[in-house]
């Protein structure tokens, strides 16, 4: 029995970590960003279904960092300056709303689709369009739920444009939520953010984030 059992955990190991490779190599090769979607495609390309065979979103996380590393290389870290480096400029611009870069520009996960993702925070939900108005940035609105903690969520605006050929996707939030991350889907615990001078810091220090 003791054998048995040994053989189908290993079975199951071995399918979590080809579940967990498929979903990472689905989100660098086709720029998916929600790790569910990237494990039910994953598991359907696959044919694994059972449930105690699902990797967990860090696991995938390790094996994007691992699939970057293996076959993107130096492209992919030149990917995060640009982006980092763009942050930084954008985040001065966005100062009034005590911007924090959030996301794969500030793990080190991002890619050449990746868009520099910010959390902007005003109480007045129309000062962000208002001031993007004001300077002539045309950006689209899209809705976006936020995990606040464990108990609640909010149904919020992020605003997405284009400049200095990146797409910036800049998430409305209230100013209380400075207080405390919202929660990060990888791991649901307050996400990792950077203020400008945290930033500052990661580019004088070079690519790794948190």
């Amino acid at each position: 029995m003791g054998r048995a059992r040994q053989h189908a955990e290993a079975r199951q190991g071995e399918r979590r970590r080809r579940l967990a490779h498929e979903a990472a190599r689905l989100m660098a090769e086709s720029g998916i960003r929600d790790y569910q979607q990237a494990k039910r495609k994953a598991a359907s390309r696959l044919g694994i279904h059972d449930e105690a065979s699902q990797p967990r979103n860090q696991e995938i996380d390790e094996a994007l960092r691992e699939y970057q590393r293996i076959f993107l290389g130096p492209a992919q870290a030149d990917a995060v300056r640009i982006r980092r480096e763009a942050a930084g400029r954008a985040m001065e611009f966005f100062a009034s709303f005590q911007p924090r870069l959030v996301g794969p520009v500030l793990d080190g996960t991002a890619d050449a689709r990746s868009p520099v993702s910010l959390h902007l925070h005003a109480d007045d939900p129309e000062a962000v369009p208002r001031f993007l108005d004001e300077h002539d940035i045309p950006a689209q609105p899209r809705g976006r739920r936020v995990r606040l903690d464990r108990d609640r969520d909010l149904a919020t605006t992020a605003w997405v444009f284009e400049a200095e050929e990146l797409v910036f996707e800049l998430t409305v939030l209230p100013v209380d939520v400075l207080r405390q991350a919202p929660l990060s889907p990888l791991d649901e615990r307050p996400m990792a953010r950077a203020s400008l001078v945290q930033l500052r810091g990661l580019l004088a220090g070079g690519l790794p984030g948190p």
